[in-house]
């Protein structure tokens, strides 16, 4: 199941690179043709970048996720292994660690947004990812695709990060409370 997970996130990464690289490539070209400047994207750019961006956010965050049934149980050892391998924030928490009685992670965020593709996704993407990511465990967006986050979920998850994702944006550190930037 993980690796499935791994597989579909790595796609998605690199599907959003892919689009986001190409988009502004030509909206570079446009803006040279157009005589525009060089940082003025169109709507369509936007909704392109943004589109791919929301695709792989809403996989990050397990939105749509199947609850298990029934607790899974292997003999191999990897339940103990993998979860050894992710960082952890100062609380011991880690976006590795494994649930497998209801759903497949504890925290519903992939680690794999401590991947290199991850952190290669072009600034536009990336900061995109951020800024929705930074919504949604916030609870700005309530909306239905992040439904099935409960409170006590995004609070785990944003600060795991906080303590664990160095390049977390400014606005990040600031107290949910005190952030007027998303109201």
């Amino acid at each position: 199941m993980v690796l499935e997970h791994q597989t579909r996130l790595h796609n998605l990464l690199t599907r959003a690179n892919w689009e986001t690289r190409i988009a502004l490539h030509q909206q570079d070209d446009m803006n040279r043709i157009l005589g525009q400047p060089s940082d003025q994207w169109s709507d369509s750019t936007r909704r392109r970048i943004h589109g791919h961006a929301e695709e792989l956010l809403k996989y990050l965050l397990f939105s749509g996720e199947a609850k298990l049934d029934s607790p899974v149980a292997g003999t191999s050892g990897f339940q103990e292994e993998f979860p050894k391998a992710g960082p952890r924030d100062r609380r011991g928490r880690s976006l590795r660690d494994l649930d497998l009685k209801t759903r497949l992670f504890r925290y519903p965020c992939s680690f794999l947004i401590y991947s290199e593709a991850f952190d290669a996704l072009p600034t536009a993407a990336r900061d995109y990812l951020y800024r929705r990511l930074h919504e949604v465990l916030n609870g700005t967006d309530q909306g239905k695709d992040f439904s099935g986050l409960s409170v006590q979920d995004r609070t785990s998850i944003r600060e795991i990060l906080l303590d664990t994702k160095p390049d977390l944006p400014e606005y990040w550190k600031r107290t949910p409370a005190s952030d007027k930037s998303l109201h």
